[in-house]
């Protein structure tokens, strides 16, 4: 096997990867999970005793 051959396969090896990769990216089976995880940053934080949010943060 010469040097072309190995590259091409190479090649095709990384694209059939890359269209996995897509194909799993937006399959409907993962589409829920995808979309919890993209909520997460608007998930309410537990507030401390006090009722303060940050509590850590220095008050002016």
């Amino acid at each position: 096997m010469d040097y072309g051959t190995f590259r091409g396969l190479y090649t095709l090896l990384l694209i059939i990867l890359m269209v996995g990769i897509i194909l799993w990216a937006f399959s409907k089976r993962r589409k829920a999970s995808f979309d919890e995880a993209a909520n997460l940053i608007f998930a309410d934080e537990e507030p401390t005793r006090d009722g303060n949010k940050n509590a850590g943060a220095k008050q002016e």
